[in-house]
């Protein structure tokens, strides 16, 4: 189905809000659009829609099976401000936001839905789902000059630090840590302060009044913190080029990298056995 914008779409497309879980997808250019579509479509979200310019091509065998909402991604506010008209829309359904070149992963996903692994997530009284932003990048910038490589893609396998978050008085919060590593830490002089954390709250559970901030957390404390009280929870990772892609195509970066390969760069091997090898995410008690 296609919306002429994001007032079409919660007048005239409600119907894929009724049941999650669903797959908010925001095209920030076309670069690998379907694959990230296809990579969502294919882990079991009830509806995945895509928010784009209608310049923006996308497979028609993809397109009919998406809800594509015509919309610019930008300036980033614009995805936030979407987000929450979508919370307060359909309140009470587990949502997922990220990028087109992003990708989510979960424990298991092989053999697993995005549903079966969020109910067991629900019944540990858990409303929201810590996922760690893991930056792949090309392995070659002179063969993919913008980062972006699918299939010669790589990541860090070391170099991820947890940081205690603190309130406005300096008091550290409750089971909340900001998280760095990966490109946004390797190349931190050319990526903003408030751009470097690589954690983000991509999977949680609607509720009135419920907003997301322009820094990825959510005005809920507890939906910030990585586990329950009592015990780890599972956590998942959103694989990203994203920061690939914005190094290489900001004129005041690209030209002082010249590849993005680091002695802990290992070949992504585009599963979830690999990322909780390396502890980029957690099963928690789920086997």
């Amino acid at each position: 189905m296609k919306y002429e914008s994001l007032d079409h779409f919660l007048k005239s497309g409600r119907a894929a809000l009724t049941k999650g879980p669903v797959a908010l997808v925001f095209a920030e250019d076309d670069v690998e659009l379907d694959g990230t579509l296809r990579h969502h479509l294919d882990l079991g979200f009830k509806s995945v829609i895509v928010f784009a310019p209608a310049q923006f091509s996308i497979l028609p065998e993809i397109l009919d099976r998406v809800h594509r909402v015509t919309m610019r991604c930008s300036p980033r506010n614009v995805v936030f401000d979407t987000i929450n008209r979508v919370i307060q829309a359909e309140p009470n359904i587990w949502l997922y936001y990220c990028y087109n070149s992003e990708y989510l992963f979960f424990p298991f996903c092989e053999t697993r839905t995005v549903g079966e692994m969020l109910a067991f997530h629900a019944e540990e009284r858990r409303d929201a789902m810590l996922c760690h932003v893991i930056d792949i990048y090309a392995d070659d910038l002179s063969a993919y000059p913008n980062g972006v490589a699918p299939d010669h893609a790589m990541l860090d396998s070391t170099g991820y630090y947890a940081h205690s978050r603190h309130d406005r008085s300096g008091q550290p919060l409750e089971r909340q840590l900001d998280m760095s590593g990966g490109l946004r830490w390797r190349f931190e002089d050319h990526i903003p302060y408030e751009r470097r954390r690589i954690d983000r709250i991509a999977l949680f559970k609607s509720c009135k009044g419920l907003t997301l901030q322009p820094d990825h957390t959510f005005s809920e404390p507890e939906y910030n913190t990585y586990a329950c009280p009592w015990h780890h929870n599972l956590t998942a990772a959103v694989c990203s080029f994203r920061a690939a892609k914005a190094l290489k195509s900001n004129a005041g970066s690209t030209f002082d990298i010249p590849s993005f390969r680091c002695p802990s760069s290992v070949p992504f091997q585009w599963n979830s056995h690999q990322l909780l090898d390396l502890g980029l995410m957690e099963p928690g008690q789920w086997f």
